[in-house]
C-alpha cells in the first residue's frame, strides 16, 4: 500500500513539474515573440483596440508620421511651420478645441500649409478620470469647433497625455473615431529636452512606419532639420497620419 501511495506521489510530482515547465517555456516564448515584435516596430493592439487604435503604420512602409498636439505653443507655431514648408513636408496636428478657438488664424495657416488637423479634445481632459459623457463632449465640441473654422470634420482622437481605457475606445468606435497614439516619442517637455537629446531619442527608435510625438517646443523646432535629414537618409518618407499604409 505504502508503495502505491509512493508510486502514485511520484507521478503526481512528475505530471506537475513537466506542466509548470511547459507553461513557463510558452510564457518565455510569448514574452520574447512579444519584445521582438515591438522591436521591429509591429503595432501590439489588446483585442477590443482592433479598428479604432493606431500606435504606428505598417513596420516596412517606409514611411513616417509626425504627430503634434497642441494645447499651447502659438508663439512657437510659426517657426515650426516656416521648419516643415522648408523640408516641404507635412504633419498632422492634434489640437485642442479651447486652443482653436482662442488661435483661429494660427489653425488657419496650420491647415492651409497642408497639414492635417485633428482632434486633441477640448480641454485637456484625461479620459480615464472623466466620464464617458465627459470625454464624449470634448471631441464633439472640437469637432464643431474645428468645422466651424475650417470646415473640416475631424475623424481621429489623440488622447491627451496618451490616457485612455476600454470606455474610450467604445467611445471612438460608436463615434467612428480612430484614436492616435504614438511608437516614438520626443519627450520634449521634458526638463532638459535638449534639441540634440530630442533627436537622439528618436534616432535611437525604429522608424519604418512610426508615428513620432511631439510638441511645440523650441527645442523641438531646433531638431527638426537634422531630424528630418536623417529620417530621410533612412529612404523613410513624412507622411501625415491619413497617408500613413497602417
Amino acid at each position: 500500500m505504502k508503495t502505491s501511495k509512493f508510486l502514485i506521489f511520484i507521478v503526481f510530482t512528475t505530471v506537475f513539474v513537466i506542466f509548470t515547465y511547459q507553461i513557463v517555456t510558452l510564457g518565455m516564448i510569448v514574452h520574447e515573440n512579444y519584445s521582438a515584435m515591438k522591436n521591429e516596430g509591429v503595432q501590439i493592439l489588446a483585442p477590443n483596440e482592433e479598428g479604432v487604435v493606431i500606435r504606428s503604420g505598417l513596420p516596412n512602409s517606409g514611411q513616417l508620421t509626425f504627430s503634434c498636439n497642441v494645447d499651447w505653443g502659438e508663439g512657437v507655431i510659426p517657426d515650426l511651420l516656416r521648419v516643415l514648408r522648408e523640408n516641404q513636408i507635412s504633419i498632422t496636428f492634434f489640437v485642442s478645441g479651447k486652443w482653436a478657438e482662442n488661435n483661429r488664424e494660427l489653425l488657419k495657416e496650420m491647415y492651409a500649409a497642408g497639414h492635417e488637423i485633428q482632434s486633441h479634445g477640448y480641454s485637456h481632459k484625461l479620459s480615464s478620470q472623466n466620464s464617458v459623457e465627459t470625454i464624449k463632449e470634448e471631441i464633439l465640441k472640437t469637432e464643431k469647433v474645428i468645422i466651424d473654422i475650417l470646415g473640416v470634420k475631424t475623424n481621429v482622437f489623440a488622447p491627451p497625455s496618451g490616457d485612455y481605457d476600454e470606455t474610450t475606445v467604445e467611445l471612438c468606435r460608436s463615434l467612428g473615431y480612430k484614436m492616435a497614439l504614438w511608437s516614438a516619442d520626443t519627450i520634449d517637455w521634458r526638463e532638459g529636452s535638449t534639441s540634440e537629446v530630442i533627436k537622439n531619442r528618436i534616432l535611437k527608435k525604429h522608424l519604418n512606419g512610426a508615428i513620432v510625438l511631439m510638441h511645440p517646443k523650441e527645442e523641438t523646432v531646433k531638431a527638426l532639420p537634422d531630424l528630418i535629414k536623417e529620417i530621410r537618409a533612412q529612404d523613410l518618407e513624412i507622411v501625415p497620419l491619413y497617408m500613413l499604409s497602417k
